[in-house]
């Protein structure tokens, strides 16, 4: 996978949801397992993950959640992770979510430079091809390797017909390794009752070296969950199995410490809008096509969007902040501040434009819409594009969340933007389409059966002791990946 980029804290996301049979249409009430008005300890996740035995996606006749573990707040852990379970017997690794790139790796016993210890609550682990009875390595004959070729994602020894990859992020760290097929275990919830040891053959990464900033300790997981779109993603996996379907939706909650939902299938809201992907981009691209302030479009020339080898706009709920393309950059910290000059007190912090605000952002700072292809705008509120910095006395210091890549021409909206959103990535529709939304509420996913028909399913968060309508269960196959979402994901943007 490729983009060039220097270090982005991002928040993932990616998620996996629904494929329902039978002759009506059927509703599943997903209810939450914490209240929406305070924020959720690490350790309270944790110990609801061992309830959950870490359900991931779903197999013949029941609802799968899968919870991801962190904060959402950047100026603490800024990490989202998942725990994964993979080979036989099935063993536990904590992975980074991360839909800007599209392979799933973890570390490996013989992994140099992997960090031994962690400063979350996890307990590191390393995979062991020997000690999976599942476990196989991947050659370069298999069908499987060439995608990965293609995508860049992976390269072939012939001297060891071994299948192996080698991923450069744009900070400078990096991993290597090779490929392994193995199993990936989940949980299905059906009537109330837990299944266990429902599982699906995967390939996935197994590191042996490992640079920068993933050799640290601080923030250390056992490796990252790639959700991307190519042939290597283990979304692309799944559907290539039959398993799961190629449309997902994410709603990301922006306040009270985080939260929100995560879905494989099509989240169902009168008020979405779609813009068309642009075509043969290894990452999510649309066509931004202008900026407004206060309604006043921007004086930025088109051709500054426009997507090229160096160029375009992605949208990449790994992402926590937003990048503007260098052109873009100054005019639009120029519109605002030029909006609230007579408000507040403008102020440059390290090179960040930043303000003294002795009252609410909403009351001063004005309303931006990124305008898409197709007639799609992003309407932004001033948390959508402004982030509390800290204090100085009774004035509250609120900068400018958008940053820019010196010398690149990229544009890459992240959690900052995509927050309070319904964002739904429909990869068979070749669309992305979005809405504003409180995402503490329930959804609507919709999903197409292998007969042609539409289902709808209410999703939301569930809880150990979710009850479902035994009919409806009974008359569907249904797959909803609901996530319990209240952290923010650490992760770097490769290089094109």
């Amino acid at each position: 996978m490729a983009l060039a980029a220097s270090i982005l804290i991002a928040s993932a996301i990616l998620l996996p949801a629904a494929v329902v049979l039978g002759d009506f249409p059927a509703t599943l009430v997903l209810e939450r397992a914490f209240p929406l008005n305070h924020g959720v300890e690490l350790s309270q996740l944790v110990s609801r993950d061992r309830v959950r035995h870490g359900r991931i996606l779903q197999s013949s006749n029941g609802v799968v959640d899968f919870l991801v573990e962190g904060t959402f707040d950047p100026f603490v852990v800024g990490l989202y992770f998942t725990k994964v379970q993979l080979g036989s017997p099935p063993r536990d690794f904590y992975v980074q979510i991360d839909t800007g790139s599209d392979v799933l790796w973890v570390s490996c016993g013989s992994c140099n430079g992997c960090p031994q210890t962690s400063g979350l609550p996890i307990q590191l682990n390393y995979f062991d091809p020997g000690s999976s009875s599942t476990s196989s390595l991947v050659s370069c004959s298999d069908k499987r390797c060439s995608l990965g070729i293609q995508s860049l994602d992976s390269a072939c020894s012939a001297q060891s017909n071994q299948c192996s990859y080698t991923f450069q992020y744009g900070d400078g760290s990096g991993t290597s390794g090779y490929y392994v097929s193995d199993l990936l275990h989940f949980d299905t919830v059906l009537g109330g009752s837990m299944i266990q040891n429902s599982s699906a053959p995967v390939l996935f990464g197994c590191s042996t070296l490992q640079t920068g900033d993933l050799t640290k300790s601080d923030r250390a997981v056992d490796g990252i969950f790639g959700f991307g779109q190519q042939g290597m993603s283990v979304v692309s996996q799944l559907a290539s199995q039959g398993i799961a379907p190629k449309v997902f939706s994410h709603c990301l909650r922006g306040e009270d410490g985080g939260g929100g939902i995560l879905v494989l299938g099509e989240i169902v809201e009168p008020n979405i809008v779609y813009s068309p992907l642009i075509p043969s981009q290894p990452h999510y691209n649309l066509n931004l096509q202008s900026i407004s302030v206060n309604g006043q479009a921007l004086s930025i020339d088109p051709a500054v969007f426009a997507t090229s080898s160096n160029r375009g706009t992605i949208i990449d709920s790994g992402t926590t902040l937003a990048y503007l393309a260098e052109e873009a950059y100054e005019p639009f910290i120029n519109a605002i501040t030029d909006a609230v000059s007579q408000s507040v007190r403008p102020v440059l912090s390290k090179g960040t434009q930043c303000y003294l605000i002795t009252s609410s952002v909403a009351d001063i700072f004005p309303q931006v819409s990124l305008n898409f292809a197709g007639g799609a705008s992003m309407f932004l509120r001033p948390q959508d594009y402004l982030i509390q910095q800290n204090s100085i006395g009774s004035a509250a210091v609120w900068c400018i969340g958008f940053q820019k890549i010196p010398g690149q021409g990229i544009t890459i909206l992240g959690d900052l933007v995509l927050k309070d959103k319904i964002v739904v990535y429909d990869l068979v529709g070749h669309r992305i389409g979005w809405a504003n939304y409180d995402c503490s509420m329930s959804v609507n996913v919709s999903t197409t059966s292998s007969m042609g028909k539409t289902e709808y399913v209410n999703a939301g968060q569930f809880n150990e002791n979710s009850s479902f309508h035994n009919e409806a269960c009974n008359s569907f196959l249904i797959c909803v990946l609901g996530f319990l979402i209240n952290i923010t994901i650490r992760r770097t943007f490769q290089f094109l």
